[in-house]
């Protein structure tokens, strides 16, 4: 059958309606640095995160980053650990051809300083440009030039690789000359073995173990090979033609069936003996004229107290007209009845878009409510004094905190969310290593033991981090800080779950009489307790050995065996090249008196609050804080952090000597107000006069610089400065602070400060997905997020992801995808519990107001 034929077969009037003569004409947007068209955008190296899926040549079209990643690689699917290029000079830009150039090279993975070694990967020494030039029609055209032809055995190996979104290509179809078929949601086979047609991958990442020829790696079959790739052509919004006007062909590949967070992949392997123009594509991004760019109305997916300021934050396409008068609608049992209606304030420009403001803090009737504007209605919304009460905070006591319990079982109903896990925690790790995920083991233990020796007293307690099992000493003693500050400023006593830490068991929703929080805390000090015990010293962190472990996802029970240092096969190499024999998860230690010294602080807090409840956990973890502190403070020039394991032990022990250090450290606190005078809010009555006086007046210095930078950062209320990563998780911590600031200060403090923190977290932040941050709280909400249970496409309630990112150089982007740590994860310390906090904070600041009639 001809191409021409399958067109017509597959839809052709939508396919044909929009030909080349109807594209606009791609330029280069010198300001901004990337080429640009109506509803089109093609950026080239602007960004520089290629484990995200964010580098290369990115695809923008009609608002959604389609296409990302394009750029030369050394296997057809590439993963997190894969070998990178790296910059080999500054990217150039031709202002009378539009051409946009990049040179990059692949060095010795040695050196390059991502920590790749020879014994997994072999040498290859390339240097390559990637040029982007605009075409006619709409197209772009991509050549590929290396400095010299692909040694014989990379031949077959390196290519070049464009990476689709798959999110959203689901269902579609695609077409490759004479052979067409569906994007499908799961990889599928057949599989194959490429010997040496194919790069080496990691022998630790290997299911059979280190024996294994790391030049044998199963991959799914190309979906369709050919000269001519037509992407998702029943849809006029995501249809894209790719050619191929060089050597060798196209192949369409599901880079799935390598790793689970893969995308669809486009390659063209480099054919022998190519230098100048070793790849050429032209790629045709179909576009529809009269797109634009929908007004997105931002609000508190979960509502707000009737008392509090309600702003909303309206987001349109850059130089769109104003669409006159935005409406609130009151729901009720008869339909919606308009209670407001003015035209918004316009706020300006902020990254790709432009903004308004809608305040309708007048409305204080308890009821659901929407707005409308521009032919976009928002989600709904409540207005009530209970709104911060119930279903807000709750989600994270009940399932998050619970779900992510290490050494237990974790019982919901019907429902297993994890076995018992980790009973063979934990044992030295090997000295002179650095860990795949970061942690290093310098020349000594730093303990009596011995790499390799059992380590008693760490299978107890401990939330495991983030989308993975490992626990940080930082995050454990930071969720364990956040729960004691919501005892102590909030009343905290909830009770939902049963916690028996006895059997090792949790049944959420099942009371047990005890407080959650106060059960977690202990949760929380059994760890780091149990570590400072057997090790005389704070652990760095407790993680698996294996990058095999490291990836897994799915019940915690099975990351280990459970038996302490009983032999696994499989388990591959560690990154020095030694076999790894047991699965058991290896404990770090470092000499980190900055780090010292804000666990000091939360011990002295969560002690505080344990003390008080009658658990001897309590003075222990006091005692604990003091010796820790003892040896750090002298050690440490991190003025924040010793300020806090100042403050907080103060506190705890009511010893003047404590304050006489803070009164010695006036200087240095003043002059890092923005990160330590907040620490002082709880004992500043305690201060000397003088030193009171002059926080006081370097508070409201802050003060102003903070609700400066809020008003002109961004149209959100906070200071923002979006980055690679989701700004959610610091924005949080932000408010936390701006609370305590609060506390503290109230003369020279706003609350606007934590209220607009917690609105951004709840959904009034940018980009066109408005879902809370909090996972089943609110309208709309993360429900598919990079937790433990990412692979099945879902999320744990309460879990707080990191939000939107930036995708260089101006898309805010929040995309439905489980895989995208920079956008979807869950994080202990910095995430959940920041949130749990700002909503009893509000709570506590507004709950059960009376609504006065509007």
């Amino acid at each position: 059958m001809t191409y021409r034929k399958l067109l017509l077969l597959a839809g052709a009037p939508l396919l044909l309606a929009a030909g080349p003569d109807e594209q606009a004409e791609l330029t280069l947007d010198e300001d901004k640095g990337y080429l640009s068209a109506h509803a089109l955008d093609v950026i080239v190296f602007d960004d520089i995160y290629p484990d995200g899926h964010q580098t290369g040549v990115t695809i923008i079209q009609h608002g959604r980053r389609v296409a990302a990643n394009g750029d030369v690689r050394l296997e057809p699917e590439p993963g997190q650990w894969s070998p990178m290029p790296v910059s080999a000079g500054e990217r150039t830009i031709d202002p009378a051809t539009g051409t946009i150039r990049q040179t990059l090279s692949y060095p010795d993975p040695a050196k390059d300083g991502r920590g790749f070694n020879p014994i997994f990967y072999p040498v290859l020494d390339l240097a390559y440009t990637v040029s982007v030039t605009p075409s006619e029609g709409g197209a772009f055209r991509i050549t590929v030039d290396l400095d010299k032809p692909l040694p014989p055995e990379w031949v077959g190996r390196v290519g070049f690789n464009m990476e689709l979104f798959p999110g959203e290509l689901f269902g579609k179809a695609w077409l490759m000359d004479d052979a067409a078929g569906l994007f499908n949601r799961q990889p599928e086979g057949p599989m194959v073995t490429a010997s040496g047609g194919t790069v080496p991958v990691p022998r630790n990442i290997q299911a059979n173990g280190p024996v294994q020829d790391p030049n044998d790696q199963a991959l799914a079959a190309p979906l369709a090979s050919g000269q001519l790739l037509t992407v998702a052509p029943e849809s006029a919004l995501q249809r894209i033609s790719f050619r191929n006007v060089g050597s060798g062909e196209l192949q369409l590949i599901d880079g799935r069936s390598a790793h689970n967070n893969g995308w669809y992949i486009v390659r063209t392997p480099i054919p022998a003996g190519a230098t100048k123009n070793a790849v050429e594509w032209i790629v045709t991004p179909n576009t529809v004229a009269d797109w634009s760019y929908e007004p997105v109305i931002q609000v508190s997916q979960l509502g707000y107290a009737p008392a509090q300021p309600k702003r909303a934050v309206i987001e349109t396409a850059a130089g769109s007209a104003a669409a006159g008068e935005a409406i609130l609608y009151r729901l009720t049992a008869q339909g919606r009845e308009p209670v407001l209606s003015a035209v918004p304030d316009r706020w300006g420009d902020f990254l790709r878009y432009d903004y308004a403001l809608l305040d309708f803090s007048a409305v204080k009737a308890p009821g659901l409510y929407e707005i409308e504007y521009g032919g976009a209605t928002s989600n709904t919304f409540r207005i009530d004094p209970q709104v911060y009460s119930r279903h807000a905070w709750q989600p994270t006591l009940e399932y998050f905190l619970p779900v992510q319990m290490c050494h237990m079982r974790v019982n919901e109903k019907y429902r297993i969310w994890h076995g018992l896990d980790h009973l063979d925690d934990a044992l030295m790790a090997p000295t002179g290593l650095n860990h795949i995920d970061g942690y290093v083991q310098g020349p000594s233990t730093l303990t009596r033991y011995e790499p390799g020796d059992m380590v008693p007293g760490l299978d107890r307690g401990g939330w495991h981090d983030a989308g993975d099992y490992d626990l940080r000493v930082e995050s454990q003693i930071g969720t364990t800080w956040m729960l004691a500050k919501m005892v102590e400023e909030f009343d905290l006593d909830y009770d939902a779950t049963t916690i028996d830490q006895a059997n090792r068991l949790v049944e959420i929703h099942d009371p047990d009489g005890i407080n959650d929080a106060v059960q977690q805390i202990e949760h929380g000090l059994l760890s780091v307790l149990g570590g400072y015990r057997s090790l005389g010293r704070l652990y760095r962190g407790i993680i698996t050995p294996s990058l095999r472990a490291y990836v897994m996802l799915g019940d915690a029970a099975n990351h280990t065996d459970n038996i302490s240092k009983r032999p696994v096969d499989g388990l591959g190499l560690d990154t020095s090249g030694n076999p790894i024999a047991w699965d058991d998860r290896w404990v770090f230690t470092e000499d980190n008196p900055d780090r010292e010294l804000y666990v000091a602080g939360g011990l002295a807090a969560a002690g505080r609050v344990m003390r008080a409840k009658g658990s001897p956990l309590g003075q222990e973890a006091i005692d604990a804080a003091s010796a820790i502190a003892a040896q750090a403070l002298d050690r440490s020039q991190n003025v924040s952090n010793k300020t806090f394991a100042l403050a907080e032990l103060a506190q705890s022990t009511g010893d003047e000597a404590y304050i006489a250090q803070l009164a010695a450290m006036e200087g240095a606190i003043i002059e890092d107000i923005a990160d330590s005078g907040w620490r002082l809010a709880s004992i500043e009555e305690r201060l000397p006069a003088g030193f009171r006086q002059r926080l006081a007046a370097a508070v409201a210095e802050h003060q102003r610089m903070v609700e400066q930078s809020a008003r002109t950062d961004s149209p959100y209320g906070v200071p923002y400065e979006p980055e690679i990563w989701g700004a959610g998780w610091t924005i949080q911590s932000l408010g936390v602070r701006q609370w305590f600031f609060h506390k503290g200060w109230p003369e020279a403090t706003s609350t606007d400060g934590f209220l607009s923190a917690l609105n951004f977290v709840l959904g009034v932040h940018p980009g066109e997905n408005r879902a809370s941050f909090v996972s089943g709280v609110g309208a709309q909400s993360a429900t598919v997020a990079y937790g433990v249970n990412r692979a099945d496409w879902s999320y744990i309630p309460g879990g707080v992801i990191s939000g939107t990112n930036l995708v260089r150089p101006d898309l805010p982007e929040l995309k439905e995808w489980p895989y995208f740590w920079q956008q979807g994860e869950y994080v202990m310390g910095g995430g959940a519990t920041n949130y749990m906090f700002l909503a009893l904070a509000a709570d506590a600041l507004y709950g059960g107001t009376a609504a006065p009639a509007d």
